[in-house]
């Protein structure tokens, strides 16, 4: 599976902004589809997370009530809508996917620049 972010940019603080990640391939109904952001100088985290079968979602509790990840199987994308942004959430965002169950992301897309400016 190959991943495509997209979406990134500058924004002020309590704007929005939508990332999209795009799936090469057929994305297998045994997948979980993630957004995974690294800011300078901290720990990748995890922001949020959909089952491709079900739509189970997930969303870490710095972003809940924020941030929104849905998906559209028909066209193999998983958006992130991301909703009154913090200066805190600029951070490097990627896409990425893993099989059901395992506990690392195996999958990764190239990362897109968030920047929000307070």
């Amino acid at each position: 599976v190959q991943l495509q972010a997209s979406g990134g940019g500058l924004v002020q603080a309590g704007g929005f902004l939508r990332l999209s990640c795009a799936a090469s391939a057929r994305v297998l109904s045994r997948y979980v589809v993630g957004w995974v952001r690294q800011a300078t100088g901290k720990e990748r985290e995890v922001v949020a997370s959909i089952t491709w079968s079900g739509g189970n979602t997930y969303h870490a509790d710095s972003v809940k009530g924020r941030f929104t990840i849905s998906k559209e199987k028909n066209k193999n994308t998983v958006h992130l809508q991301m909703n009154i942004l913090k200066a805190e959430d600029t951070a490097v965002y990627y896409c990425a996917a893993k099989f059901r169950g395992d506990p690392t992301y195996s999958y990764w897309g190239q990362g897109t620049l968030v920047t929000v400016s307070s």
